[in-house]
Parts: C-alpha cells; sequence; structure tokens
C-alpha cells in the first residue's frame, strides 16, 4: 500500500475495521421508500422514510453527527446523535468517509434554521469509498482528467450532470417529435462490407467466420434509402456512427446522428423539419428560442438561407463548369498556398470552401447551391446540374445538419459513384434499379446540436465518454 496517500490509507484502515465488526462493506439490494426530491417536494413532519445514496460531507460536532446525503434527484442533511442512535450506530457513524454510499432510515424533520433533515434511526453501508473525491470548491482541475473519469466528474459536478441530463432529454423530444409525425425508427447494421453514406476514413476489422473484411460505419444513409425502397415512407435512426480521423472541439472518432428520410418529399420539406426540430427544441430544453452560445445571442426565429455557389463566385470569382486547373489559379492569386498542384476537385472545394463557411453568427444560416462534387448521392438542379439540391446548416459558426433531395436515379447514381472514386455499392444500386421514391434525407449532427443548447465549447463536455489519447 505505499502508493498510497495518507487518505486512501485511513480508509482501507477503516474498511478493515467494518470487516472486523462483521459488517459487509459492498451491501447488497436496499429498498428506499422514496427519493429526495420526492420529500423535499411534499415535506411531512415527523414521515418515516427510507433513502439511499452518497455521502456528500460529514461534519461531526462531540455528540451530533450530520452528513450531507445526495441521490440522483436531490440532497438532504442527515442527523444522527448520541441519544438518537444506539450506541453501536453511534460509533459506527465514526467509520464513515466522504463518498461513502449508505442506505438510511429515519423521521424527517426541520432544524432550528429551517433545514429539511432526516433524523437517523438506522444506517447501512452499501458500498465503502476506497478513494477520496476532490475537494467540493476546486473540482477535478484538469480537464483531461475530468473527462477519462466521467464518474468523479459526474459526483461532484452538477453542471455536468445537468448536460447529460438535457441530452437525454433532447434525444427524447427528437423521438417523440417524429414519432408523432409518422416517422418509424429503425436500426441498420454498424458493421458495413463497403464504407458509404458519407465521405469518410472508416475503422476497418475483420469477421472471422465470414472471412471478410468489414468497416464501422461511417453513415447509415444507404440501409436507410434501402428502407425506402421497400416501402417504409418515413423512416430515421438515432445512430452511432464512427470516422477513424482527428479529434478536436468539435470532432470525436465516435459520434451521434440523426438521420431521417421522407418519400415524397425533398430538400425544402427537409429544410422545414430541421426548423420546425431544432425550434421544438429550444423550447422544450430552455423555454425559450433565444439562447446564448460562448458569447453569442442564437434567435431560432430568423432563419438564413445564402448560396455556396455565390460565394464561391464573390470571393474566389470560381465557376463550377471551369476546370480544376483554372481553380488552382484563382486560388493562388489569393494567396492561398497549395501542397501540391495536382488536387482533385473535391479537394479544391473543400480547401476554398473552409474559407466561406458562415464562422459565427446570431441565427441559423442554410447553405444552399452545393457543387455537385461535394454530395455524389444528392441531385442535381434542374437548372444547373453543376449544383445540387442540398443544403447545409450552420449554427454558431459549426455545421449542424446536413439535407437534400435523394438522387434515385439508378444510372446517375452509379456514374456518380464512378466520378467520386472508391468502392461501388452494388447492393444498393440494385436496390434503386426496383425503384425509389423521390425523397428528402436529413442528418443532424446530435453532439453538435447538444453542444448549442447546453452553451458549451467542446464536444468533448456533452459526450460521457469521449475517446482520449492513452493514460500514462
Amino acid at each position: 500500500m505505499s502508493h498510497l496517500n495518507d487518505i486512501e490509507k485511513q480508509k482501507r484502515e477503516k474498511l478493515k475495521k467494518i470487516e472486523a465488526l462483521g459488517i459487509y462493506p459492498f451491501g447488497a439490494k436496499y429498498e428506499a421508500s422514496d427519493t429526495i426530491a420526492a420529500l423535499r417536494e411534499s415535506f411531512e413532519e415527523g414521515k418515516i422514510a427510507s433513502l439511499a445514496g452518497r455521502l456528500m460531507a460529514v461534519r461531526a460536532h462531540g455528540k451530533s453527527n450530520f452528513f450531507d446525503l445526495c441521490d440522483s434527484t436531490g440532497k438532504i442533511q442527515l442527523y444522527g446523535g448520541k441519544g438518537v442512535l444506539n450506541d453501536e450506530k453511534f460509533e459506527f457513524l465514526k467509520m464513515l468517509d466522504i463518498g461513502d454510499i449508505v442506505g438510511v432510515k429515519g423521521e424527517l424533520m426541520k432544524t432550528r434554521t429551517g433545514e429539511l433533515t432526516l433524523k437517523l434511526s438506522d444506517i447501512t453501508l452499501l458500498s465503502k469509498s476506497l478513494r477520496p473525491l476532490p475537494e467540493k470548491w476546486h473540482g477535478l482541475k484538469d480537464v483531461e482528467t475530468r473527462y477519462r473519469q466521467r464518474y468523479v466528474d459526474l459526483i461532484v459536478n452538477e453542471e455536468a450532470k445537468k448536460i447529460f441530463k438535457t441530452r437525454s432529454l433532447l434525444i427524447r423530444t427528437i423521438r417523440n417529435t417524429l414519432d408523432r409525425k409518422g416517422f418509424l425508427e429503425v436500426e441498420t447494421p454498424m458493421m458495413h462490407p463497403i464504407p458509404g453514406g458519407a465521405a469518410g476514413k472508416p475503422f476497418k476489422t475483420h469477421h472471422e467466420v465470414l472471412h471478410r473484411d468489414l468497416y464501422l460505419r461511417i453513415a447509415p444513409e444507404l440501409y436507410l434509402k434501402k428502407l425506402l425502397v421497400g416501402g417504409f415512407e418515413k423512416v430515421y435512426e438515432i445512430n452511432r456512427s464512427f470516422r477513424n480521423e482527428g479529434i478536436s472541439t468539435r470532432h470525436n472518432p465516435e459520434f451521434t446522428m440523426l438521420e431521417a428520410y421522407e418519400a415524397y418529399s425533398d430538400c425544402k420539406g427537409m429544410m422545414k423539419l430541421v426548423e420546425e426540430l431544432i425550434r421544438g427544441l429550444a423550447k422544450e430544453v430552455l423555454g425559450s428560442e433565444k439562447f446564448e452560445y460562448q458569447g453569442k445571442t442564437i434567435d431560432l426565429t430568423k432563419w438564413e438561407k445564402v448560396s455556396f455557389a455565390e460565394l464561391m463566385k464573390d470571393n474566389f470569382d470560381i465557376r463550377p463548369d471551369e476546370k480544376e486547373s483554372v481553380w488552382v489559379k484563382k486560388i493562388k492569386a489569393k494567396g492561398i498556398k497549395l501542397e501540391k498542384e495536382e488536387l482533385s476537385r473535391t479537394q479544391l472545394i473543400n480547401i476554398v470552401g473552409e474559407l466561406i463557411e458562415p464562422k459565427a453568427g446570431n441565427h441559423p444560416v442554410f447553405v444552399v447551391d452545393m457543387f455537385k462534387e461535394l454530395c455524389p448521392l444528392a441531385k442535381r438542379k434542374y437548372d444547373n446540374p453543376n449544383l445540387t439540391d442540398r443544403f447545409e446548416l450552420y449554427m454558431g459558426g459549426m455545421e449542424i445538419a446536413n439535407a437534400y433531395s435523394e438522387l434515385n436515379d439508378p444510372i446517375d447514381q452509379r456514374k456518380r459513384f464512378e466520378e467520386a472514386g472508391g468502392d461501388i455499392d452494388e447492393d444498393f444500386l440494385r436496390a434503386l434499379e426496383y425503384g425509389m421514391p423521390p425523397a428528402g434525407g436529413l442528418g443532424i449532427g446530435i453532439d453538435r446540436l447538444i453542444m448549442i443548447l447546453t452553451n458549451s465549447a467542446n464536444i468533448r463536455e456533452v459526450i460521457l465518454f469521449p475517446q482520449l489519447k492513452e493514460e500514462k
């Protein structure tokens, strides 16, 4: 035990003393009659109640002991006095520490200062804590430790707990809204034979029995559109997707997406749906359509639309019908350095596109008229086949959602796959050949949306267990 600090040694000494008394320090099932919130809501002097939770403060005053007990709903004071408990139980209180999980029984009362208190008649140790919690006023100072030891963060950080309760409410509200609109929630495979449905580097795995390589999905899109072919006209999936790429304040390799598809709809229909969803979520979660995000007020009563093609033309004089060599000259003329001269159209568009993305703003912005190279799965615009009927939605300077009129022409889809390069999903093309209705499809980054609705600057604040570098 030489590696243990003094507090940890004291806790283990108490553990030995408890075991010597014949008490099992990691107890069994405990029936609580109430939650702390319920007792607070309907206080009744003299009511006998039982609770279970974690001790978060210990205050000894001679023949009186006071504790703060917390459960998932709130906090209450416990009182154990020399004359209230028998000698054995009173002595046992001295072996308890902050962090211990206990079951308690007693009588509800209020102290002279009006503090709601449970006067103990019995206390049962349910789990002895062997490590000290961080100091109350400082918490976990190191941000990475907060993410790595989320279990401790949730114990001592009410703000973190609130964020994840909000996350749960938000996802539940999305489900309720789509269910009311007649969408069917479905589940599609997380292991794909061909990575598809989005641009991104996949994680690769191998199935021993099938003797084949598989990929963790980068998006569920192609499977969901197969369901449109099969006759499910409104489907959605709140899915986990994976991309073997960088980690940043806005990117985690494992993330949550909502994808929804509606037959006989289009890009405009998805624009209406995403606005309704996000405005409804803000009202449900925040009680208002105006709220603060990182020092700016976001106003959901105003939604703007800007053209990607016009931004490219106005900022770089780039037109979609020009050759890549012309684009390179125009980009370099603006003082932008390129790593090499020979870049694909998609690479060039992405380099320049990042420079014209809406970086900030006080309201949501739809970026429309996207170049066709950026999305091989979207329908082209009838009046300009170099552009697609697609939008990206930006809020607070981040891309939050992506939607388009789905390409349901199998001949054009094959050609677009070939132009994009990479493996071609023949089963998806076969499905389209049976006939897929015209449709609108929508993807929303749930983690980023939660960042905005909880005023969180880092995506790891809204993911319970984000990916981190290996602990040293």
